[in-house]
Parts: structure tokens; C-alpha cells; sequence
């Protein structure tokens, strides 16, 4: 396959897609395990409900233990975990099925779904519903993930829509 027909481009904007992604959660990891007590303690406090405003009668909600909000977090991080891996593996798989055949570069998305799919569920289940909706993140004092969240909900379902839908023959 020629490097400069539209199917070609196409799939390497599909890859692109991809790097992109696995650029993303190893940022979002190293941050994560570097400064992992400035992130752990933010997640601590959106979960024990202490610096959310106007939410008075929702407080019964707020669980104080630092051993759960340890837990909740190292959930996230080896979620995080996985969808870096998948990416990264994705990125190495499409890359080396580029010029291949419509059947084997499209088997080769395998792990690129894999790493969307469980970044959304990640975000969407840890973000939006759990730390949004349960523990009021949106009402924060201090820096509010929500529109971080819903930013890479929305890059991620982007990339597995691209990634699915455009035609790469």
C-alpha cells in the first residue's frame, strides 16, 4: 500500500488517534505516581465531602476512612494502568499493520478498543457518577476534575468512533 493514498492517511490518522491516546495516560500516570500524595489527598477530600459547597443535606454521603480513599484511587490508577498498556500495545499493533490488509489492520484495533473502552469506563464510572454525582465534585472549593473528566470521556469517545467507523481499506 502506498503511504500517500486517502486509505493510507486515513489509517495513519487512526494511529494517530491512538499515540495520542497512550500519550495521555502515561502523562496522566506518571502525574499520578509522582506526585501520588497531592492526588490522594484530592480524591480524599472530594470523597470525604470536606471542601464541596451547598451540600449539607447530601453530607450522610461523605465516607472519612483514608484507607477507602487510598483504595478508590489505586482502583483508578491500575485502571489508568490498563488503558495505557492497551494503548501502547495498540500504537505498536496498527503502526505495524499499516500496509497491511483490510482484515488484518482492522484485527489489529484489538487493543486500541480495549484501552477506549476501559479509559471511558474509568472516567465515566470513577468521575461523573462516583465522584460527581455520589460525592458532589462539581461543588469543590478547590480544583474541580469534572470538566477534566468529561474533556477525556469525550476525546475517548472520539477515538473509538474514528477509530470504528472511518473506512480504512
Amino acid at each position: 500500500m502506498s503511504y500517500f493514498t486517502t486509505a493510507c492517511m486515513v489509517r495513519q490518522s487512526k494511529l494517530l488517534v491512538v499515540f495520542m491516546a497512550a500519550l495521555f495516560g502515561i502523562t496522566t500516570l506518571t502525574n499520578n505516581i509522582t506526585d501520588y500524595t497531592a492526588y490522594a489527598e484530592y480524591i480524599g477530600r472530594i470523597i470525604s465531602m470536606s471542601d464541596t459547597i451547598g451540600n449539607d443535606s447530601r453530607r450522610y454521603r461523605a465516607i472519612s476512612s483514608p484507607l477507602f480513599h487510598h483504595r478508590f484511587y489505586w482502583a483508578l490508577i491500575t485502571l489508568e494502568i490498563i488503558f495505557t498498556c492497551s494503548f501502547i500495545v495498540g500504537t505498536y499493533q496498527l503502526y505495524r499493520n499499516l500496509a497491511a490488509p483490510h482484515g488484518e489492520f482492522h484485527a489489529a484495533k484489538k487493543f486500541s478498543i480495549i484501552g477506549f473502552i476501559t479509559a471511558i469506563f474509568a472516567y465515566q464510572t470513577f468521575y461523573i457518577i462516583i465522584l460527581n454525582e455520589w460525592f458532589d465534585l462539581e461543588y469543590s472549593k478547590q480544583a474541580n476534575a469534572f470538566k477534566w473528566a468529561q474533556t477525556h470521556i469525550q476525546y475517548m469517545f472520539f477515538g473509538i468512533i474514528y477509530l470504528l467507523a472511518a473506512k480504512d481499506t
